[in-house]
């Protein structure tokens, strides 16, 4: 498999450090407000890279961190008159909502700073030892960022050229403008915790090492995180955990790209942003997580609703095939019928293209090509008389099945029961479009009455009723079936 790995610009071979064994950290949210989509993507991303990994026999030890003190999370506790504590512990709580509706793994540790504060003064107290932090007057500490040769290495950027744009804000006693904090001194009225620089509180950058160094050996094998946190944040990382251990601290950077709103990145400080609460209160999760892995995670996303109804319709196809192939394959009566070669050549095709995707950099929108080429193909043999009564149709649709079963726990997605999943999709669809489910019945019933009494006008003027309300109906042999156009 290859992964792009940030810190050298380019595809490398992933080969785990430890045998089989799998080291993975990848930053989770501040907890101060709901999650918006741009975190379902970081989510999603690398939730699909833990199943794949593990797919493929490696034993994955996944974590993923909560940070629970910060300067937003106090000051929206502020605003709302609750603790610190109080305001973090409710995000999570929602975090935890939103991720179980996308169907993201949880990690096997989930740490939350407050709860390594000891680990995070020790690391401090390490880096002033070794002449690479210092502590000011008023209790801050600060990483000496010139003191680390390889500050840099990550983002590619340049000490000087940082040097230019730096600046010391009102009231920091930074020694050099590039340097950045360790440890805050506490100010009136925010949690803190003693340290032998007095009280305070953590960096939001120290955090990640501390508690990622704690539960894994290093180097660890995977850091990732949103490309956003490439710099400063993981370049911090970077030179606090080596100046601290000698050790590299991760092999592979892995960064997602963001989420886009009319090509400008979604983030909460610009507002543009959709919380996952405001989309699936719309659209089923199943079909945000498909969108979502239908670019390539490094490539920039550009959201939209419009984009999202797309999206939904490719599910809505899945589905709907795969339901049609699991009723043909049920059938009892079979012929001896051949499938033709290059059927089953486009098909081998396709089952070693999906693999091939995912090992090429994780790609998951190529995958799912190969997946819809599957589908396609059912499709076909579906629509064939004769291949859909033989026992070589047969043979093909349920190794198309058995295809998409093995992938669906891969992808998180198309592993639900078909008739159930499309209920859902069409009270989702008529419901955005004010269609009320019961009136529809409704007018149904006074069809179908009217068909029985052969009043034909009065049957069509219902269609052409429920036609003027955005409703299908097709009359099949078990009977009459309506959808949303």
């Amino acid at each position: 498999m290859r992964l792009y790995n940030t810190l050298g610009r380019a595809k490398q071979e992933f080969i785990p450090q430890r045998g089989n064994d799998v080291s993975m950290y990848v930053c989770g949210i501040t907890a101060y407000d709901l999650c918006h989509v741009g975190h379902a993507r970081s989510a999603v991303v690398f939730d699909v890279l833990v199943r794949y990994l593990r797919f493929k026999g490696y034993n994955v030890t996944f974590v993923r961190n909560f940070t629970d003190v910060d300067d937003k999370i106090i000051k929206r506790a502020a605003e709302v008159g609750i603790s610190s504590q109080e305001l973090a512990e409710k995000y999570i709580a929602e975090f935890y909502v939103d991720m179980d509706a996308l169907g993201i793994l949880r990690a096997d540790v989930e740490p939350r700073c407050t709860e390594h504060i000891a680990e995070m003064v020790a690391l401090t107290q390490g880096l002033i030892e070794k002449g690479h932090a210092y502590a000011t007057l008023s209790g801050d500490v600060y990483f000496k960022v010139r003191s680390f040769p390889g500050y840099g290495k990550l983002s590619g950027r340049n000490i000087e050229d940082l040097q230019s744009g730096a600046r010391v804000e009102p009231g920091e006693e930074k020694a050099d403008p590039l340097d950045f904090a360790l440890w805050k001194a506490a100010k009136p009225g925010e949690p803190f915790w003693d340290s032998p620089w007095g009280r305070g509180r953590p960096g939001w950058h120290l955090e990640c090492s501390a508690m990622s160094e704690k539960y894994m050996p290093l180097p660890l094998d995977i850091h990732g995180g949103g490309q956003d946190l490439s710099f400063p944040h993981h370049e911090n990382e970077i030179a606090q955990s080596e100046a601290a251990t000698g050790k590299d601290f991760a092999k592979f950077w892995v960064h997602n790209g963001f989420v886009q709103i009319n090509s400008e990145k979604m983030s909460k400080s610009l507002g543009n942003f959709f919380t996952i609460r405001d989309i699936l209160a719309k659209f089923l999760p199943e079909t945000l997580r498909y969108f979502l892995l239908s670019m390539h995670y490094r490539s920039p996303l550009d959201f939209s609703f419009d984009a999202l109804e797309e999206a939904e319709k490719g599910v809505r196809r899945i589905y709907t095939a795969l339901g049609q192939a699991r009723e043909a394959v049920a059938g009892t009566k079979w012929s001896k019928s051949p499938l033709p070669q290059e059927l089953l050549d486009e098909l081998s095709g396709y089952e070693q293209g999906f693999e091939a995707a995912f090992e090429d950099d994780l790609n998951t929108a190529g995958a799912l090509g190969h997946l819809f080429g599957m589908v396609r193909l059912a499709g076909r043999i579906l629509e064939d008389k004769t291949l859909r009564k033989a026992e070589a149709g047969r043979d093909a649709l349920a190794r198309i099945l058995a295809g998409v079963d093995k992938w669906s726990g891969v992808l998180g997605v198309f592993g639900r029961e078909p008739t159930a999943l499309l209920a859902e999709l069409k009270a989702c669809r008529a419901a955005r479009k004010g269609i009320d489910a019961a009136a529809v019945e409704g007018l149904l019933e006074k069809r179908l009455e009217a068909r029985r009494a052969k009043d034909f006008a009065a049957s069509d003027a219902i269609r052409d009723e429920l036609t003027a309300l955005q409703v299908e109906v097709k009359d099949t042999p078990a009977g009459q079936v309506w959808d949303v156009l």
